[in-house]
């Protein structure tokens, strides 16, 4: 449970105390097949699909039979899994630029062609688009009691199937592939909605997930608009007062 902490706020004239609990940052070490592999530092709720999903984004798995173990205590904070497959000898971790700041390995797929056509049958319109949002903008009103925390969530065109927070945008996406690896939900196709800025590494982490659309209330970065042109993306940034940008692959927001 986070502390009430004592915190004045400054409404123009005066300083008046308040009582607020800021956003819990948990530190939660990794170990794989014993080796010591990262360590996630991310919100504390529904830790397994963080984990399931963060392995799965980096490659070492691909299904639940490829957990042998799959331990989480948050006590101690640490997620004690062992996986059917070896890990390689040499990993790089890359620092990325969430909040927070998350670690990746080179992400499997990031770097090759994705075809356009894999995406055929998506089309949706920019009602649809704002409908997504402001049901994401529901459930994170609904869920959340402070601020410091991104949301982000996986729909059909229609509803939101998953939902997912945290104080790392890029740990949303990690949840969202570890719960949907665990209740079976195949996400090709589908679109997803961030409240957090699109980054190069969110981009190739959804095209994993064989997501077509990414639509987000801020700004996607320049790597993350040119890898979203190269894997056949949409992407769509600054959802906002019934407007947005469409920075990639147009071609599938029907006007009516």
């Amino acid at each position: 449970m986070n502390k009430d902490i004592p915190v004045y706020h400054y409404d123009g004239s005066t300083l008046t105390p308040v009582q607020v609990h800021p956003v819990k940052e948990f530190p939660l070490k990794l170990l794989v097949n014993e080796r010591e592999l990262a360590t996630l530092v991310a919100s504390p709720h529904d830790l397994r699909f963080l984990v399931a999903g963060f392995l799965r984004l980096q490659g070492f798995v691909t299904s639940l039979d490829d957990f042998v173990m799959f331990s989480v205590c948050n006590d101690f904070g640490i997620a004690n899994i062992r996986i059917k497959g070896e890990l390689p000898d040499k990993l790089r971790p890359i620092l990325t630029s969430g909040c927070g700041t998350g670690v990746t390995f080179t992400l499997p797929g990031a770097d090759a062609q994705s075809p356009v056509s894999r995406f055929d049958g998506l089309r949706i319109t920019p009602e649809t688009v704002f409908a997504l949002m402001d049901d994401l903008a529901r459930r994170a009103e609904q869920y959340r009691s402070h601020g410091g925390i991104h949301s982000a969530a996986v729909g059909d065109g229609e509803d939101l199937l998953l939902y997912a927070e945290d104080l790392g945008r890029h740990n949303t996406l990690d949840r969202i592939a570890g719960e949907a690896l665990f209740k079976g939900i195949d996400l090709s196709g589908k679109v997803l909605v961030t409240s957090g800025r699109i980054s190069s590494e969110m981009v190739a982490k959804a095209s994993i997930l064989g997501i077509g659309l990414m639509a987000s209330r801020t700004s996607p970065t320049d790597m993350a608009v040119q890898l979203s042109e190269q894997l056949g993306i949409t992407l769509i940034g600054y959802v906002r007062g019934r407007k947005f940008n469409v920075y990639t692959q147009p071609q599938r927001i029907i006007l009516q």
